[in-house]
């Protein structure tokens, strides 16, 4: 809705402009208070005019240069104004929420392609896996596991080396409102990555979020307006709590990937596991739990920080609603739960949106 708002308000901030050249060569029907300008003056009028309806169909067509020919239709506009102050000064208000617009437009993308160039690097660090999951592949793995990924749908389905995922769902702050957020990430497996950017809307302003974590160590920043930052974190301590992230993702939403030597399993009964995960010089542990029909239900772990207190915590991720998507049955629904000292905390629903295998198109 916002953006259909602004596409329309660059139009007509656009069209307006188209006075001053109406006005140099006479034709001015309405009988503005514009003082006589000259035609060529009256051509800039004209071409601002003409790069701020370019900015509009930019916007709507998803084009990525929308913000800097806004920003720079915004200043020239402005110039004009100053020119032609009696008679335009009421176009000020406008540009000043143009220009502002296009600045977080900027920042906006500049900060979501440091994720996607993140991404493309991954992409092209990775090897194909050739060959389908076999039964035998299977065989190393303990009997609920094995139960697990046949009820997923892994054999006969090819290796897969990545996953892109994408949610819609709601997070929180201890002692804070829910807030609405869309994510996107791509998860890679040879080398184990995982880079995860989200937007939301916190208290009604815009914030994005990028956590990276591949071998060369882990962080998390977020933006207000994705020019302020609110949280920016990295260093050791990251590294184990973005790794159970990464595991965690990978147990729910890529298990062919389960399939790997750097993970010891311990069977602890009939229903539960526990999984060591070994990579990047660090280890850590969670146990799984499954239901009868064979679906993962419960991921829990004792090895990940949660960043608002910088203490380890028990985390669990519960899941549910499992479908059929693209051929594998996945759970479509899934919370985020710390176990603080004084009782549990929700702070993320996960709603799956889509998802995809050895996905090798550019971002």
């Amino acid at each position: 809705m916002m953006k259909i708002a602004l596409i329309i308000f660059l139009l007509v901030h656009g069209s307006l402009h188209f006075m001053g050249l109406a006005k140099a060569y006479g034709v001015d029907r309405f009988e503005s208070s514009m003082r006589t300008i000259s035609k060529p003056i009256g051509m800039i009028w004209a071409g601002v005019g003409l790069l701020f309806i370019a900015a509009a169909l930019m916007l709507f067509l998803h084009m990525e240069g929308w913000p800097t020919i806004a920003l720079a239709a915004g200043i020239i506009s402005q110039i004009l104004i100053f020119t032609n102050w009696k008679a335009a000064k009421f176009g000020t208000l406008a540009n000043i929420i143009i220009v502002l617009v296009a600045i977080v437009g900027i920042g906006t993308q500049q900060f979501e392609n440091s994720y996607r160039k993140a991404v493309l690097s991954s992409m092209k660090n990775m090897h194909d896996l050739n060959g389908l999951i076999s039964e035998k592949d299977l065989e190393p793995l303990p009997a609920v596991v094995q139960k697990y990924l046949n009820y997923v749908g892994v054999v006969g389905k090819p290796k897969i080396y990545n996953v892109k995922i994408a949610f819609e769902g709601e997070m929180r702050d201890k002692g804070q409102d829910w807030f609405p957020f869309s994510s996107e990430q791509y998860n890679f497996f040879d080398v184990p990555t995982r880079l995860f950017f989200m937007k939301a809307k916190v208290k009604g302003v815009p914030t994005y979020g990028f956590h990276a974590y591949s071998k060369s160590g882990a962080g998390m920043r977020v933006k207000l307006l994705a020019l302020y930052p609110v949280v920016d974190i990295d260093g050791p301590e990251m590294v184990s709590a973005e790794t159970v992230t990464y595991f965690n993702d990978l147990c729910l939403f890529a298990p062919a990937a389960l399939i790997d030597k750097r993970i010891q399993w311990e069977t602890i009964d009939s229903l539960s596991v526990k999984a060591t995960f070994n990579t990047n010089n660090v280890s850590i542990s969670a146990i799984l739990h499954f239901n009868e029909v064979g679906q993962l239900v419960l991921f829990v772990s004792n090895d990940r920080l949660s960043v608002s207190e910088m203490k380890t915590f028990p985390f669990s991720t519960p899941a549910k609603n499992y479908k059929n998507i693209n051929g594998y049955n996945l759970p479509t629904y899934g919370e985020t739960i710390w176990h603080y000292p004084d009782g549990e905390f929700v702070y993320g629903k996960f709603n799956l949106k889509s998802i995809q295998y050895n996905v090798s198109d550019e971002p």
